[in-house]
């Protein structure tokens, strides 16, 4: 692809596309009072002409989903698979993200692969690839771009449908134990505002708080961290005595939010009708959250499956051969419970399981 790639590119084009990333960066930094160097040539000139150089930009190191997406990149794009993978951390920030595209384009890579931290912002250094004829693949959350040929394929979860499967499950679970579905009073502490994954679950919440008739008490962003999650949490039992169900977006917002209740002098359990609060979780990344369900200390845990990096492989082996990838590619995920209250959910017309949590499965969990 490489050599297919460059053949394509005129010099003129190159130059223009040189010129247009060279110019964008000095008025970035020379803005903010900054300065800057181009790439050096240990970065460039070390690169192997054999193997495939991809430039992924991550959005940060927020949670631990985030860190096990990381880690299937690293062991996917290794060298003796024949590649070189370049990691630029935003930090969170979508100016650092935009910076490493750039520093990408002149990198000359031959891929970029971007997980972005919000949706929308993207339309012009995305075109500055596109110029620049480097294939771009959007990881995780989605971007909101005008033209959708600005990036080649998409891989990622269907966070609406994660949501809809665990509001099946609290309205199912809440059916089979007699609680009526108005006593629920629910908060939902949310992602970092503006990500796909937070716009997908927080829009299944809602629309099921009006399809059940269940009391939405507050919303809250916990921005995916555990130290937001519980300051989150603390300041809604201040505000709220009644609260028996905790919504959250990730979980490590969970484990911050399950120290609040605990610190508060509360208990965390599924036994709504016994007074505990039940907590709800999106993730399922490593095996401290699904001993919590073990424990009953959160009730379900929506799995969103951070293992991308094989099939991002798979979209850059049908674009090496010349091919058309597809242009979005859902995870597989599963959802997981404490018990065996509910042991399958319907969403859409279609039947998903619900694994309950033993501890011989935690044995098996990778």
């Amino acid at each position: 692809m490489k050599g297919i790639k460059k053949t394509r590119r005129s010099m003129a084009s190159r130059l223009v596309a040189v010129f247009s990333v060279l110019l964008s960066a000095f008025t970035l930094t020379t803005g903010c009072g900054n300065t800057t160097t181009a790439a050096t040539s240990q970065d460039t000139e070390s690169q192997d002409s054999k193997q495939i150089v991809i430039g992924f930009s991550q959005l940060g190191a927020e949670s631990d989903w985030r860190s096990a997406n990381t880690e299937s990149m690293k062991s996917t794009f290794t060298a003796d698979q024949g590649y070189k993978l370049l990691i630029e951390d935003g930090q969170q920030q979508q100016a650092n993200q935009i910076m490493a595209i750039r520093k990408f384009i002149q990198q000359d890579v031959d891929y970029i692969v971007l997980a972005p931290v919000t949706e929308t912002g993207w339309e012009t250094v995305l075109e500055e690839a596109r110029s620049a004829n480097i294939p771009v693949i959007v990881i995780d959350r989605q971007v909101a771009v005008s033209d959708p040929t600005l990036f080649n394929s998409w891989v990622g979860s269907d966070f609406e449908l994660e949501a809809k499967k665990a509001t099946a499950w609290l309205h199912q679970y809440a059916v089979a134990k007699g609680i009526a579905e108005d006593s629920l009073h629910i908060v939902n502490i949310q992602g970092t505002i503006g990500a796909s994954a937070q716009i997908g679950r927080t829009k299944g919440l809602q629309d099921a708080v009006v399809t059940y008739g269940w009391n939405l008490l507050a919303e809250v962003p916990g921005e995916f961290t555990q130290a937001k999650g519980k300051e989150a949490m603390s300041t809604l039992l201040k505000q709220y005595d009644d609260i028996n169900v905790v919504y959250c977006e990730n979980d490590n917002e969970a484990f911050g939010a399950i120290e609040a209740i605990e610190d508060a002098g509360y208990h965390v359990g599924s036994d709504i009708a016994a007074g505990d609060i039940m907590v709800m979780s999106f993730d399922g990344v490593n095996k401290e959250v699904l001993s919590y369900l073990l424990q009953d200390k959160i009730s379900y845990v929506g799995e969103c499956n951070p293992n991308q990096g094989p099939k991002v492989q798979n979209l850059i082996q049908t674009l090496e051969a010349g091919k058309t990838p597809d242009k979005y590619s859902y995870m597989e995920e599963h959802a997981f419970a404490h018990d065996a209250t509910v042991p399958s959910v319907e969403v859409d017309g279609q039947m998903y399981p619900v694994t309950v949590m033993t501890k011989d499965k935690l044995k098996e969990y990778k």
